[in-house]
């Protein structure tokens, strides 16, 4: 079960009341919010609800969480060391066995202008991680011809399973798709969401000519990959910086095909960003997947390759 890690760090009043939960919740089961003092929130299918000695409840008639509940879920993520995490807790979340991310909120320490640490946590939100494999398969066809990977940008507001879709992308192409490729990929995973690393090795399949660089910063990230790791494509997750830009144009110019997720509610939302707007005037990306929440995560709305999305915004 892929919460079996999740549990297993919990205290074990919090721990018993999960395990009334049932398979189907288990699978819907997006987010477990702690915070000291107010109810434990669950959010299955973007919907909030509490967890009661019974299981599932109202937020109302929801376990309070304490600050022995805290303590005792925050040592055990960090092995009893806290120090040890500090480079994680600096960017305020821990990527914890099986790919999750725990979210954390609390004191920042800072040091030389910068976060050194947080300190004195007081809430917790644990995002599970959740892949959906296939989810990809109606629009690999149209990133890919011959020899060939488009460069692609995914565009999504949040909440609509672009980085899922980016890391069922990945794995096609990794392990190769129905007569194309396989192609060596590397992943700039800035943010350990795509392949969900913990202690350096992928939770998350990502297939099985994929490197990653996992915690790395974007452009840092590119071009470690570029003089490195000889990739055929590089994937990186929320581009918009226009040093990221700049990274990216250098992987263009030596060959290596692009694959890269924005946020944004559509075309015209990212003409509104002047960075954003050049890549598109300039057709850096060949093809361009917009999503939404419409009919569920990975709602394609739009598939547009350059030409056609530059005609229809004129």
């Amino acid at each position: 079960m892929k919460c079996e890690g999740i549990i297993s760090m919990m205290p074990s009043g919090i721990k018993g009341m999960l395990l009334h939960l049932d398979n189907e919740q288990y699978d819907t089961l997006q987010e477990i919010r702690l915070r000291i003092g107010k109810p434990l929130i669950l959010v299955l299918k973007g919907e909030e609800y509490g967890l009661g000695r019974e299981g599932i409840c109202s937020v109302q008639n929801s376990y309070l969480v304490n600050p022995e509940d805290m303590d005792a879920i925050i040592k055990y993520m960090s092995g009893f060391s806290l120090y040890a995490l500090e480079d994680e807790l600096r960017q305020g979340y821990i990527t914890i066995e099986g790919g999750h991310r725990v979210g954390i909120a609390g004191k920042a320490v800072v040091e030389k202008q910068g976060i050194k640490t947080i300190k004195h946590i007081s809430a917790l939100n644990i995002r599970i991680a959740h892949e959906v494999i296939n989810c990809s398969k109606g629009i690999m066809p149209y990133i890919l011809k011959r020899d060939k990977v488009y460069h692609t940008l995914i565009v999504s507001p949040p909440k609509c399973g672009k980085t899922t879709l980016l890391r069922d992308i990945i794995r096609n192409l990794s392990n190769g798709y129905s007569g194309f490729g396989p192609y060596t990929v590397g992943v700039v995973d800035e943010r350990s969401e795509i392949a969900g690393c913990y202690q350096g090795i992928p939770q998350n399949d990502v297939g099985m000519r994929t490197d990653v660089l996992d915690g790395c910063p974007k452009v840092e990230g590119m071009r470690m990959l570029l003089r490195a790791m000889s990739p055929d494509v590089i994937a990186v997750d929320e581009i918009g910086k226009k040093e990221d830009i700049l990274a990216l144009q250098e992987v263009l110019s030596a060959g290596v095909a692009v694959i890269s997720t924005v946020h944004g509610k559509d075309i015209e939302d990212c003409r509104k960003k002047p960075i954003l707007n050049e890549l598109i005037e300039n057709a850096f990306f060949e093809r361009i997947i917009v999503l939404s929440n419409r009919l569920g995560p990975c709602t394609i709305e739009e598939i547009l390759d350059a030409r056609n999305c530059l005609n229809r915004l004129r």
